[in-house]
Formats: C-alpha cells, sequence, structure tokens
C-alpha cells in the first residue's frame, strides 16, 4: 500500500478550515437558521436592507438595544472575500444589544467582482455611513476574512472616529494567500499584499486593539493573530477549546470573555 505524497508546506492545506472541523459543511445552514430566528424575533428593532452605496451589494442591517445605544459596534463577516453576506450573522448582535450597543451588519462586494483593496474602501464607507448617522464610541469587530476588514479600518492610512477594533480569527498577512488555489479567484499580487495587509501596516494612535482567535484554530491562522498582535503590540486570545466556525458564538452571550473584549473601555 503506498501513501499520497504529502506536500509540505501546502497553502491551500493550511487555510481549509473547515477540513478540519467535524461537521464543518452544516455550519453555514445551522448559522441561517440561527439568524433568521434571531431577525424574526427582534421585530421592529431591525432595520434591514439599508443602503451605505450604490452597488447591489452595498446594504447593511441595523439593530437597536432595548435602550438608548451607547455606541455602536460594526461586526464584519468572512467568507475569504467571496462567499456569504450579512445574513448568516444576524443572532451574533445579541450580545452587544443585551450591553447597550447598537450593531451595525454590512454586506459588501464579493470577489472576483471586487479586489480586496476595493472591499477596504466599501467596509470604510460603512464606517462614514455610521459615524455620520451616530455619535458614541465606535467599534469594528470582524472574522476571518471579516477580522482583516475590521482591522484594516484601525490602519493608519484610514481616517474618521474610531474608537476600539477588535479582529476576530483574522487574516492579517496575506502574502501567504497568493500561494493558495483560492487567490485564482482573489488576484492578490504583491502590490495589494503590501497595501492590504494590517500586519504591515502601523496601527492608528488613537484605536484600542484586542486581537482574537481559536486556540483550537490552524496553525496558520493561529499565526495570523499572533504576527498582529505583536506587530501591533496589542493583546491576543487564544480562546481555549474554540475552532475557526465555532469562536464566534461567543458574541450572543453578554458576559462572554470576547463580548467583553469586543466593548472593553466603552
Amino acid at each position: 500500500m503506498t501513501t499520497p505524497p504529502y506536500r509540505w508546506p501546502d497553502p491551500d492545506r493550511d487555510y481549509a478550515n473547515g477540513d478540519f472541523i467535524p461537521g464543518g459543511a452544516d455550519y453555514p445552514a445551522h448559522w441561517a437558521a440561527k439568524a433568521a430566528a434571531f431577525r424574526t424575533a427582534l421585530g421592529h428593532r431591525l432595520q434591514g436592507h439599508i443602503a451605505y452605496g450604490s452597488e447591489e451589494r452595498q446594504r447593511l442591517d441595523l439593530f437597536a438595544p432595548e435602550t438608548d445605544p451607547r455606541g455602536t459596534v460594526i461586526f464584519v463577516h468572512g467568507g475569504y472575500w467571496k462567499a456569504f453576506d450579512r445574513s448568516l450573522w444576524s443572532h451574533l448582535a445579541a450580545g452587544p444589544l443585551a450591553r447597550g450597543f447598537r450593531v451595525v451588519m454590512p454586506s459588501y462586494t464579493l470577489a472576483p467582482d471586487a479586489r480586496i483593496a476595493a472591499i477596504t474602501a466599501e467596509i470604510a464607507r460603512v464606517c462614514d455611513w455610521a459615524r455620520g448617522q451616530f455619535s458614541g464610541p465606535l467599534v469594528v469587530t470582524g472574522h476571518s476574512a471579516g477580522g482583516h476588514l475590521a482591522a484594516r479600518m484601525a490602519c493608519a492610512d484610514q481616517t474618521g472616529r474610531l474608537d476600539r477594533v477588535v479582529p476576530i480569527s483574522p487574516l492579517t498577512e496575506l502574502g501567504p494567500l497568493q500561494a493558495t488555489a483560492m487567490n485564482d479567484v482573489l488576484g492578490i499580487d504583491a502590490d495589494e499584499a503590501a497595501r492590504e495587509s494590517p500586519a504591515r501596516l502601523a496601527l492608528r494612535p488613537e484605536v484600542a486593539a484586542h486581537v482574537w482567535v481559536g486556540a483550537g484554530e490552524r496553525p496558520a491562522f493561529l499565526w495570523q493573530a499572533r504576527v498582529l498582535a505583536e506587530e501591533w503590540d496589542c493583546p491576543w486570545t487564544p480562546d481555549p477549546g474554540k475552532h475557526h466556525f465555532d469562536v464566534i458564538d461567543a458574541l450572543e452571550d453578554p458576559a462572554s470573555p470576547l463580548c467583553e473584549a469586543v466593548l472593553a473601555g466603552l
């Protein structure tokens, strides 16, 4: 019996989260069901399909707490910049809402219809929209590719009021992704990797940052999280027992350490 040759390093294997999570293929349906039930239960406290630009996917959902909002949390979804939309993640607003923060969840144009730099600009537009609508503290968080986009909002090339950023399982150094098959869709080149990798860019001095990642994630994601924390000289937390698909569940719980990290000091 012969064993297939194992190629190392293997960038596609490094970033294949679902292949290493039991039942990984079932998670999107699970997220969609929980999100739909949450939207139904929220009733009038949800304003959906708000335009922040003229393109088809430049839409956001706005979730309101039961009391006067203490501030705004923007959550940016993941999917390697090429999959999913805001509709799968509504239930993750529960924790910040229970602590008195409104939550904004945008969709954005996906690759290959948009390059990563253009997607970054769309999330910056969401932040501008929120600043124009609301006063008070502004926090940006996001998961995976959304963690990258959240981190980009805290980089020194961005402008406008921002108090805190908490990238969750973020992609912070894009260079390794150039060697993956998904780059046929993403089209990352050396120049874009340099301009769009938060780990190569300075943290805005007025923005507080905390990087979060599941302790049980792929080694590549642990490295991606730690390198950003080291470059930005900010705290990072490997969440015990969590993998790439369940690390975000804690956003549903207002008392969770993750929710506390998102809202710390606010």
